[in-house]
Protein backbone atom coordinates (compact mmCIF):
# COMPACT_ATOMS: atom_id res chain seq x y z
CA UNK A 1 0.00 0.00 0.00
CA UNK A 2 1.51 3.19 -0.88
CA UNK A 3 1.53 5.79 2.12
CA UNK A 4 -0.38 8.80 2.14
CA UNK A 5 -4.38 9.74 1.57
CA UNK A 6 -5.73 7.37 -1.06
CA UNK A 7 -8.65 7.49 -3.92
CA UNK A 8 -12.58 8.17 -3.59
CA UNK A 9 -13.19 5.49 -4.90
CA UNK A 10 -10.83 3.13 -2.31
CA UNK A 11 -12.53 5.08 0.76
CA UNK A 12 -16.29 4.27 -1.42
CA UNK A 13 -15.14 0.34 -1.27
CA UNK A 14 -13.95 0.54 2.25
CA UNK A 15 -17.03 1.83 3.92
CA UNK A 16 -19.07 -0.17 1.70
CA UNK A 17 -17.07 -3.29 3.47
CA UNK A 18 -17.58 -1.76 6.58
CA UNK A 19 -21.25 -1.85 5.81
CA UNK A 20 -21.59 -5.45 4.22
CA UNK A 21 -19.68 -6.66 7.78
CA UNK A 22 -22.38 -5.02 10.00
CA UNK A 23 -24.81 -6.69 7.96
CA UNK A 24 -23.08 -10.27 8.36
CA UNK A 25 -22.73 -9.39 11.87
CA UNK A 26 -26.99 -8.98 12.10
CA UNK A 27 -27.23 -12.06 10.50
CA UNK A 28 -25.02 -14.02 12.33
CA UNK A 29 -27.17 -12.90 15.74
CA UNK A 30 -30.40 -14.57 14.47
CA UNK A 31 -28.81 -17.78 13.35
CA UNK A 32 -29.96 -19.13 16.68
CA UNK A 33 -32.79 -17.90 16.78
CA UNK A 34 -33.76 -20.26 13.26
CA UNK A 35 -33.01 -22.90 15.81
CA UNK A 36 -35.29 -22.41 17.96
CA UNK A 37 -38.33 -24.17 16.53
CA UNK A 38 -36.81 -27.30 15.22
CA UNK A 39 -38.36 -29.50 17.49
CA UNK A 40 -42.00 -29.37 16.46
CA UNK A 41 -43.35 -26.99 19.38
CA UNK A 42 -45.89 -24.79 19.34
CA UNK A 43 -45.19 -20.96 19.18
CA UNK A 44 -45.98 -20.18 22.86
CA UNK A 45 -43.16 -23.03 23.94
CA UNK A 46 -40.54 -21.68 21.54
CA UNK A 47 -40.95 -18.19 23.09
CA UNK A 48 -40.37 -19.57 26.51
CA UNK A 49 -37.59 -22.04 26.47
CA UNK A 50 -35.94 -19.53 24.09
CA UNK A 51 -35.74 -16.38 26.31
CA UNK A 52 -32.26 -16.43 26.83
CA UNK A 53 -31.75 -16.15 22.92
CA UNK A 54 -34.51 -13.62 22.31
CA UNK A 55 -32.97 -11.41 25.26
CA UNK A 56 -28.93 -11.77 23.34
CA UNK A 57 -30.92 -10.95 19.89
CA UNK A 58 -32.56 -7.96 21.03
CA UNK A 59 -29.74 -6.64 22.96
CA UNK A 60 -26.79 -6.67 20.61
CA UNK A 61 -28.84 -6.01 17.40
CA UNK A 62 -29.26 -2.34 19.36
CA UNK A 63 -26.04 -2.56 20.68
CA UNK A 64 -24.48 -3.34 16.91
CA UNK A 65 -26.95 -0.88 15.64
CA UNK A 66 -25.72 2.01 17.77
CA UNK A 67 -21.99 1.43 16.74
CA UNK A 68 -22.68 1.34 13.18
CA UNK A 69 -24.99 4.91 13.39
CA UNK A 70 -21.23 6.18 15.00
CA UNK A 71 -19.06 4.79 12.57
CA UNK A 72 -21.70 6.17 9.92
CA UNK A 73 -21.41 9.63 11.63
CA UNK A 74 -17.74 9.73 11.77
CA UNK A 75 -17.53 8.47 7.95
CA UNK A 76 -19.70 11.39 7.08
CA UNK A 77 -17.25 13.88 7.20
CA UNK A 78 -14.23 11.56 5.72
CA UNK A 79 -12.97 12.17 2.78
CA UNK A 80 -9.98 10.07 2.55
CA UNK A 81 -7.91 7.59 4.16
CA UNK A 82 -4.22 6.74 5.44
CA UNK A 83 -2.82 3.54 6.41
CA UNK A 84 -3.62 3.98 9.81
CA UNK A 85 -7.46 4.52 9.08
CA UNK A 86 -7.69 1.30 7.91
CA UNK A 87 -6.09 -0.66 10.20
CA UNK A 88 -8.21 1.21 13.02
CA UNK A 89 -10.99 0.29 10.49
CA UNK A 90 -9.68 -3.20 10.69
CA UNK A 91 -10.09 -3.71 14.98
CA UNK A 92 -13.25 -1.94 14.87
CA UNK A 93 -14.79 -4.74 12.58
CA UNK A 94 -12.82 -7.50 14.49
CA UNK A 95 -15.13 -6.16 17.74
CA UNK A 96 -18.06 -6.22 15.74
CA UNK A 97 -17.84 -9.32 13.86
CA UNK A 98 -16.79 -10.85 17.82
CA UNK A 99 -20.25 -9.87 19.10
CA UNK A 100 -21.87 -12.35 17.84
CA UNK A 101 -19.92 -14.76 19.16
CA UNK A 102 -19.84 -13.40 22.52
CA UNK A 103 -23.53 -13.05 22.72
CA UNK A 104 -23.61 -17.13 21.93
CA UNK A 105 -21.72 -17.51 25.33
CA UNK A 106 -23.86 -15.68 27.10
CA UNK A 107 -27.13 -17.66 25.77
CA UNK A 108 -25.04 -20.82 26.08
CA UNK A 109 -24.69 -20.60 30.32
CA UNK A 110 -27.49 -23.27 31.24
CA UNK A 111 -26.53 -22.78 35.43
CA UNK A 112 -26.86 -18.65 35.51
CA UNK A 113 -25.35 -15.95 35.07
CA UNK A 114 -21.90 -16.31 33.80
CA UNK A 115 -19.11 -13.27 35.35
CA UNK A 116 -16.76 -14.74 32.54
CA UNK A 117 -18.72 -14.35 29.52
CA UNK A 118 -20.48 -10.90 30.28
CA UNK A 119 -17.11 -9.51 30.86
CA UNK A 120 -15.33 -11.04 27.71
CA UNK A 121 -19.18 -9.82 25.68
CA UNK A 122 -18.28 -6.27 27.20
CA UNK A 123 -14.62 -6.04 26.71
CA UNK A 124 -15.41 -6.81 23.23
CA UNK A 125 -17.84 -3.78 22.68
CA UNK A 126 -14.87 -1.26 24.95
CA UNK A 127 -12.39 -2.37 21.76
CA UNK A 128 -14.77 -1.34 19.26
CA UNK A 129 -15.26 1.89 20.88
CA UNK A 130 -11.75 2.49 21.61
CA UNK A 131 -10.81 1.20 17.75
CA UNK A 132 -13.29 3.97 16.76
CA UNK A 133 -11.58 7.04 19.30
CA UNK A 134 -8.77 6.14 17.53
CA UNK A 135 -10.32 6.89 13.86
CA UNK A 136 -11.24 9.90 15.02
CA UNK A 137 -8.09 10.76 17.34
CA UNK A 138 -6.23 9.97 13.68
CA UNK A 139 -8.55 12.34 11.76
CA UNK A 140 -7.78 15.08 14.30
CA UNK A 141 -4.34 14.61 13.65
CA UNK A 142 -4.93 14.75 9.90
CA UNK A 143 -7.10 17.46 9.02
CA UNK A 144 -6.63 16.84 5.22
CA UNK A 145 -8.65 12.93 5.84
CA UNK A 146 -11.82 14.96 6.54
CA UNK A 147 -13.92 17.80 4.78
CA UNK A 148 -13.45 21.27 4.97
CA UNK A 149 -15.06 22.83 7.95
CA UNK A 150 -15.84 19.16 9.47
CA UNK A 151 -15.18 19.31 13.69
CA UNK A 152 -14.07 15.74 14.80
CA UNK A 153 -16.04 15.77 17.85
CA UNK A 154 -14.52 12.51 20.55
CA UNK A 155 -17.20 13.32 23.33
CA UNK A 156 -19.36 10.56 22.44
CA UNK A 157 -16.76 8.38 21.68
CA UNK A 158 -15.40 8.82 25.75
CA UNK A 159 -18.44 9.37 27.36
CA UNK A 160 -19.65 5.57 25.33
CA UNK A 161 -15.93 4.14 26.82
CA UNK A 162 -16.57 5.51 29.74
CA UNK A 163 -20.26 3.89 30.20
CA UNK A 164 -18.84 0.86 28.94
CA UNK A 165 -16.13 0.19 31.50
CA UNK A 166 -18.49 1.13 34.18
CA UNK A 167 -20.90 -1.63 32.93
CA UNK A 168 -17.73 -3.68 32.76
CA UNK A 169 -16.79 -3.41 36.21
CA UNK A 170 -20.47 -3.66 37.48
CA UNK A 171 -20.48 -7.07 35.37
CA UNK A 172 -17.94 -8.20 37.01
CA UNK A 173 -19.19 -7.51 40.73
CA UNK A 174 -23.01 -8.25 40.09
CA UNK A 175 -23.35 -11.07 37.71
CA UNK A 176 -27.09 -11.40 37.99
CA UNK A 177 -27.67 -8.63 35.89
CA UNK A 178 -25.45 -10.29 32.93
CA UNK A 179 -25.62 -8.33 29.41
CA UNK A 180 -28.16 -5.89 30.65
CA UNK A 181 -25.45 -3.83 32.37
CA UNK A 182 -24.73 -3.08 28.48
CA UNK A 183 -27.56 -0.85 29.03
CA UNK A 184 -26.12 1.54 30.21
CA UNK A 185 -24.89 2.34 26.76
CA UNK A 186 -28.29 4.38 26.66
CA UNK A 187 -27.08 7.30 28.75
CA UNK A 188 -24.67 7.74 26.33
CA UNK A 189 -26.82 10.88 24.49
CA UNK A 190 -27.47 12.60 27.92
CA UNK A 191 -24.60 12.23 29.14
CA UNK A 192 -22.70 13.28 26.18
CA UNK A 193 -24.99 16.78 25.85
CA UNK A 194 -24.04 17.59 29.71
CA UNK A 195 -20.26 17.17 29.03
CA UNK A 196 -20.51 19.16 25.81
CA UNK A 197 -22.42 21.72 27.55
CA UNK A 198 -19.77 21.94 30.53
CA UNK A 199 -17.48 21.71 27.93
CA UNK A 200 -18.53 25.28 26.01
CA UNK A 201 -19.33 27.36 29.36
CA UNK A 202 -15.74 26.17 30.41
CA UNK A 203 -14.25 27.44 27.34
CA UNK A 204 -16.61 30.52 27.08
CA UNK A 205 -15.56 31.58 31.19
CA UNK A 206 -11.88 31.23 30.10
CA UNK A 207 -12.49 33.38 27.24
CA UNK A 208 -14.15 35.95 28.62
CA UNK A 209 -11.45 35.71 31.68
CA UNK A 210 -8.62 36.28 28.60
CA UNK A 211 -10.54 39.25 27.46
CA UNK A 212 -11.15 40.76 31.12
CA UNK A 213 -7.19 40.25 31.81
CA UNK A 214 -6.61 42.06 29.13
CA UNK A 215 -8.20 45.41 29.28
CA UNK A 216 -6.02 47.78 31.49
CA UNK A 217 -7.78 48.84 34.53
CA UNK A 218 -7.96 52.60 35.20
CA UNK A 219 -5.30 53.05 36.72
CA UNK A 220 -2.85 51.77 34.23
CA UNK A 221 -4.49 54.35 31.43
CA UNK A 222 -3.09 57.85 30.31
CA UNK A 223 -4.50 60.67 31.75
CA UNK A 224 -6.95 62.04 28.79
CA UNK A 225 -5.17 65.70 29.34
CA UNK A 226 -2.67 67.58 30.90
CA UNK A 227 -1.60 67.66 33.80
Amino acid sequence: MTRGATTARGLDRLVNFSDATVAIALTLLVLPLVELPGDGRDAAAVLADGGSELLGFGVSFAVVGRLWVAHHAVFEDVRAYDGTLLALGFVWLGGIVLVPFATALLTAADDGPDALADVLYLATLVLTCLALMGVQARLRRRPALVRPGAVVDTTGGLVAVGLLVVALVLAALVPAVGMLWVLLLALSGPVGRVVRSRTAAGRAAEEGHGRDDGVPGDEAREPAGPA
